[in-house]
């Protein structure tokens, strides 16, 4: 539809006021204009949002800004692109009717004139408009930025961004939304918006007050739990519905507006001890759930209003809690599919406008029904708060705690690849700022710092291929290095949007960088802050391995300094270096998580010591993805051109007149399989020095879609008693796939054919003891709701993917080894991945397969 049809077929204008611009048409001969008005509604329709509106070529462009403008340079605003307006909308002010197109309140905002800076009909074209906007509350640069789509997104969002000038505000600054809610014609709220209700201005200036702070007088709000015309419960009551009686020592006093919060000192390790309680880290955004008289309204670290950014499920929860204020503390996160919380997960949804995954975990409670809890020990207010919580709500989630040693508390986190542990002193009050009553200790180095540059992709023009870093000192940028995977392909390419036009001539660092480290550097104003998780510190100060895991929002560059526990991790040293060079290291391979070339060689040579005994001196198969795991996947045994010297070509002694299979001897052999795009490595059972006796027995557990985890795990106990009825060694890792592995090692003594009858018949003893349970054919058709005992890798060329080897597949999971007490619900079979592993391995405190080989014995019979 052209100009106006897709607004006119939209609107009913028998019922609704709004206008069908039938009353003003281009006169002929006029000259269309690009800049001219702009005017911004606010629109209480089922979700309040801002509506932005250019005049351009005779119409209105218009925007939903789900969360209005901000002030803050660089904060983005989801803007969602929506049908063209006619002019005379632009001096709309009244109520559409419910049941019509976006019913609800609507009020002129702001209004004024804009103008394009360079050609806009190119610019809006490209997807990148900057100009400046003269209005009665709005003044300055601005630009609205196209995002990518997504594959089925049928909206074209774009981001409204504040650029950096005279009339921007700095993080942390009263929000311009808080500040002028008012309409500038009328003088009245969106709410209050009623054609019987005389205008806010009017009312305010009879009883001595401006309009601004009539604007901010609280006034009570209406939920579904608490009517503001309904009187205030009398006390919280629990999950039984019973009051809950006030800790001594609560003091009486009004809800505070906001309450800086604890901070807690990084250490290495978690205190000993029964002075501390214990709980898991989480991954995810800190926040103040403010509540009072039924209005939720959810505060940053920093007190900015993100409420609307999280969606209404959270707020409709804490609706139900029967309670007249109340403010909490705790993390919205989202969790992946292992159960844990995920940064990465968080920030897509937020950056998506999804909210249906957002949990908010809360682990204080500063003040309750008119008291103030702070001065109270932390037992007393957790204590209240798991009453009043309970545990099993779908959106609002007691965080729960531990008593037991930290040090224990600690390694069990960490082997479940969890961040860490937040140790808290169980008789300490509610102290702001960063104090030594709050301890947390990371299972992997991780923390925020200053983008300083960029490098742009080598695959994509709009893309960035890594990020320069920094932290303050002394008021000064200082570098610490690059990060270059974790980056998505929508995350790459929106952040080369962001700070692409913020580019300056000028080094935002501190001191001379060497030719290679500003080797094709785009410098940027240090404006923008990054989470990044790393495996080390260098001597010199650098990171070691470092992934991208979102850009924080909720902290402002300048705070940013280097975490120095009292003893700083420093690089393992019996990490190897990389010497093989990569093509394109920023080629991304797993593009759901934003795995790269790069990303994946160093997670190789972060696991080498542990991985090498499995993988060097075998004949291997590969899993070759060049496109990524979206893209065509090979399996492949023998070369292919330009094979890197490094992957050694061994001829099978059976077939010499064949292609040679493939091997690695050492991590250049390893890097060389993933320059070339290997993402999955199955060695054979057997050595190259004795291709005939295999030294490595696999029993591999491939559940069908219906059954059950725990299935699966009973299944391996009971290969495992099997094993070691015949005087076998039993190991058990994931598979990265669907299922279990139980390995046994061997003496190579027995060939190929006896193994394979030992594991045939152990296999057909299983199915035959548990037909309802397991089946040793591979036919599919059988294997509905059952096992299959996968016997066929014990068999000459037959492989098995390798431990800490990575699949082809979302999330980039990897064959993990588990000891045997670690099976459980906690360890599904995609728990770990590339992501994840490295805080595992940096904090096991005995190598669960590390005695493989010291347990081979020959397979009975031999």
């Amino acid at each position: 539809m052209a100009d106006l049809d897709r607004y006119r077929a939209k609107r009913d204008f028998a019922s609704t006021p709004e206008p069908s611009g039938a009353g003003r048409r281009k006169a002929k001969g006029e000259v269309a204009r690009p800049e001219g008005s702009f005017v911004i509604q606010k629109h209480a329709a089922r979700r309040l949002h801002y509506d932005f509106r250019l005049e351009m070529d005779g119409v209105l462009k218009s925007w939903a800004v789900t969360r209005g403008p901000s002030l803050v340079p660089g904060e983005k605003r989801l803007a969602v692109h929506v049908e063209d307006h006619p002019l005379d909308y632009g001096g709309f002010e009244g109520t559409i009717p419910k049941g019509q197109y976006g019913g609800g309140n609507v009020i002129i905002w702001d209004r004024g004139t804009w103008t394009p800076i360079g050609d806009p009909h190119k610019a809006y074209a490209k997807g990148h408009m900057e100009f400046t906007l003269d209005g009665e509350k709005l003044h300055g640069r601005w630009h609205l930025v196209r995002m990518a789509p997504r594959k089925g997104e049928t909206k074209e969002n774009w981001l409204l961004i504040k650029a950096e000038d005279e009339f921007a505000r700095p993080d942390g600054a009263p929000d311009i939304l808080e500040e002028e809610p008012l309409s500038v014609v009328s003088g009245r709220d969106v709410d209050a918006l009623s054609a019987d209700d005389p205008p806010q201005k009017k009312r305010a200036a009879k009883s001595g007050m401006s309009a601004k702070k009539a604007a901010r007088k609280p006034t009570a709000a209406k939920s579904p739990a608490q009517p503001a015309d309904d009187p205030p419960p009398d006390g919280a009551k629990g999950t039984s519905g019973t009051p809950l009686p006030l800790p001594k020592g609560a003091k009486a006093a009004p809800l505070p507006t906001f309450v800086p919060p604890a901070l807690a000192t990084l250490a290495t390790k978690a205190p000993a001890g029964t002075r501390y309680l214990h709980e898991i880290k989480f991954d995810g955004y800190r926040i103040q759930a403010r509540v009072e008289n039924g209005k939720v309204r959810l505060l940053t670290r920093t007190g900015l209003d993100w409420t609307d950014r999280f969606g209404t499920g959270i707020p409709a929860e804490l609706h139900r809690f029967p309670i007249r204020t109340a403010l909490f503390d705790g993390e919205i996160v989202v969790e992946s599919g292992n159960g844990a919380s995920d940064f990465s997960a968080l920030q897509a949804d937020l950056s998506e406008g999804r909210s249906d995954r957002f949990v908010y975990y809360v682990f204080d409670l500063l003040h309750l029904d008119g008291h103030d809890l702070t001065p109270l020990p932390l037992k007393d207010r957790k204590e209240l708060l798991e009453k009043l919580v309970g545990q099993e709500g779908d959106k609002v989630r007691y965080s729960a705690h531990f008593e037991d040693d930290g040090a224990l508390v600690l390694s069990h986190a960490c082997r479940l690849s969890l961040e860490g542990v937040v140790s808290k002193l169980k008789t300490a009050p509610y102290h702001s700022g960063r104090t030594r009553d709050w301890i947390k200790s990371k299972c992997l180095e991780r923390q925020e710092f200053v983008v300083g540059g960029f490098v742009p992709s080598t695959t994509s023009r709009t893309a960035i291929g890594s990020l320069m870093l920094g932290v303050f000192e002394d008021g000064k940028l200082r570098y610490v290095g690059r990060v270059g995977t974790g980056f998505t392909q929508r995350v790459a390419a929106d952040l080369h949007k962001l700070l692409a036009s913020e580019k300056t001539d000028v080094s935002p660092f501190s001191g001379k960088l060497t030719a290679e480290e500003a080797r094709g550097v785009v410098f940027v104003k240090p404006l923008h802050v990054a989470e990044v998780e790393f495996g080390a510190w260098t001597g010199d100060g650098h990171l070691r391995h470092a992934a991208f895991r979102g850009l924080r929002e909720d902290k402002p560059a300048t705070e940013i300094v280097r975490e120095s526990p009292s003893e700083t991790k420093a690089s393992d040293p019996d990490t190897p270096k990389r010497r093989v060079r990569l093509t394109h290291p920023d080629r991304v391979y797993w593009p759901d998580v934003g795995l790269t070339k790069e990303g994946l060689a160093d997670y190789y040579a972060q696991v080498w010591r542990h991985m090498a005994p499995f993988v060097t001196g075998r004949p291997l198969a590969l899993v070759r993805c060049p496109e990524g795991i979206d893209g065509q996947h090979f399996f492949q045994k023998h070369p292919w051109k330009g094979l890197d010297k490094n992957i050694l070509q061994v001829p099978d002694p059976k077939a010499k007149d064949e292609a040679p299979y493939l091997a690695i001897r050492d991590l250049d052999g390893l890097t060389a399989l993933v320059q070339g795009a290997a993402l999955e490595i199955h060695p054979f059972g057997a050595t190259l020095a004795d291709w005939e006796r295999p030294d490595l027995l696999t029993m591999d557990l491939d559940p069908g879609d219906d059954v059950p985890w725990q299935h699966v795990i009973s299944a391996a106990e009971e290969v495992r008693q099997r094993l070691e009825k015949k005087g076998l060694f039993a190991f058990v890792k994931t598979s990265g796939g669907k299922g279990l592995h139980v390995c046994a090692p061997l003496s190579p003594k027995a060939d190929w054919p006896r193994l394979k009858v030992f594991t045939k018949q152990m296999a057909e003893e299983m199915a035959a003891d548990g037909p309802e349970r397991f089946v040793a054919t591979i036919t599919k058709s059988k294997r509905k709701g059952r096992i299959l005992i996968d016997y066929l890798r014990n068999q000459r060329g037959a492989t098995a993917v390798a431990p800490y080897s990575t699949r082809a597949r979302p999330g980039a999971p990897v064959s993990m080894p588990l000891a045997w007490d670690e099976l459980g619900e906690a360890i599904g079979p995609q728990h770990f991945n590339v992501g994840n592993a490295l805080a595992r391995l940096m904090n096991l405190g005995h190598d669960p397969w590390g005695d493989f080989r010291a347990a081979a014995v020959p397979l009975p019979g031999a």
